[in-house]
């Protein structure tokens, strides 16, 4: 992926996500661009996002977990630490215990094998060839077909409001981490949206990645600035064997980060952040809860969509969006999206549905506004730029109100 001076990512050949084949051909994709690594940033040019050539691979960095063995989204029974160095680039230890030591990398088959999950995981997930029982639902037909089954909506949601509160990222994690920076972050999350729309991944693909990523970030500590995008692409990378029918293969991960990170790397990163999440992979996500509201209580098609980029706007900021739940940022985009359109709010079929009266609501949708009514001027603007198409109406060029009303 190329960033230029300005701090956008370069133009990408577009290519469908379903493989006529079972193998991908890493040939396939022009690579002619030359590309550069998203980790290089320093502190000084965050703001500009003029970025360098450099960032390799630190001899002597750690990212060590800082968090309480009681936050359910971390392993509990110890803490976690992961060396790099040149001799075994990446180190697993819990309890001050090696888990992974030299000689086992030098075998990754037996590497993976140590863990029953971890393989189990791979054995179901990194096939090219998906299984029809594991086959993904278009991103149109999930909350009528899964989500919202009138016998069952009340359960699904009491379901998922349970789980959220499990599995959501600590919202002053970035304290822990010196060498980055919350613009580090949206960055990142930024380019994360570029590679979903490269390799036309499911918009659940995108939130499940945000939410490892900021999970992980928040079982660890002193991660380096040049290790961010290795961090982000095995979020991807997991999210897409999650989420996908045909997930990319891995050659096409090492690909879009211009060679920076080998595949060997990039698996060892996948292995801790499977460790580092206890591999709770199924979580509950803004979009999920967006798609059951709308099922719920209908509204046009392109409400819908505004209320969709809206929500994918919150992925970009910790800042305020992480001190509220999954199902509080969804109910703020849909407030959001139909007062613009409507000039409506939350209607009483959602207000008896979910609990949530509009005071609770409030918060959240202050700050949604606050970040729509700036996106234009953002330099990040991936998110804007793919609901710009007709496909979503155009949403992204609404002009947003200028107040809300409310004092």
């Amino acid at each position: 992926m190329n960033f230029n001076m300005n701090g956008q990512l370069g133009s990408l050949t577009s290519k469908e996500n379903v493989l006529p084949s079972n193998k991908m051909d890493a040939s396939w994709v022009p690579r002619a661009k030359q590309r550069t690594m998203l980790g290089v940033l320093t502190e000084n040019e965050q703001h500009s996002r003029s970025l360098s050539q450099g960032g390799q691979l630190s001899k002597h960095s750690s990212i060590s977990d800082s968090s309480q063995s009681a936050f359910i989204g971390c392993p509990s029974s110890s803490s976690f630490d992961v060396r790099i160095d040149e001799a075994c680039e990446v180190v697993l230890t819990a309890s001050g215990e090696v888990v992974a030591s030299e000689a086992d990398f030098l075998d990754e088959d037996a590497a993976a094998l140590q863990h029953r999950d971890f393989r189990l995981f791979l054995e179901l997930s990194s096939s090219s060839c998906a299984d029809t029982s594991m086959q993904s639902l278009p991103d149109e037909a999930l909350s009528e077909d899964v989500l919202c089954l009138s016998e069952y909506a009340e359960d699904i949601y009491r379901h998922l409001r349970e789980s959220e509160m499990k599995f959501r990222p600590k919202p002053g994690y970035m304290g822990n981490h010196p060498e980055i920076t919350n613009c580090m972050r949206i960055i990142l999350v930024d380019w994360l949206m570029e590679v979903s729309q490269e390799y036309k991944l499911r918009s659940e693909t995108l939130y499940l990645a945000v939410n490892y990523l900021d999970r992980f970030l928040s079982c660890t500590a002193s991660v380096k600035r040049g290790k961010l995008q290795l961090v982000g692409t095995a979020a991807i990378l997991l999210a897409a064997k999650y989420e996908e029918i045909f997930p990319p293969e891995l050659e096409e991960f090492v690909y879009i980060t211009d060679s920076t990170y080998t595949k060997k790397q990039l698996v060892r990163m996948e292995h801790v952040f499977l460790r580092v999440l206890a591999f709770n992979m199924a979580v509950p996500t803004t979009y999920q809860f967006l798609r059951q509201y709308m099922s719920i209580q209908s509204v046009c098609s392109k409400t819908d969509s505004l209320a969709l980029y809206v929500a994918e706007l919150s992925l970009l900021e910790v800042d305020p969006f992480l001190q509220y739940a999954p199902s509080v940022v969804a109910a703020a985009a849909y407030c959001l999206a139909n007062y613009t359109l409507n000039k409506a709010l939350w209607p009483d079929s959602l207000h008896a549905f979910t609990g949530y009266t509009m005071a609770e609501i409030l918060p959240c949708l202050k700050d949604l506004h606050k970040l729509h009514f700036t996106a234009e001027s953002r330099p990040q603007q991936a998110i804007r730029d793919k609901y710009k198409s007709s496909k979503y109406h155009g949403v992204s060029r609404i002009t947003p109100p200028a107040v809300l009303p409310f004092p």
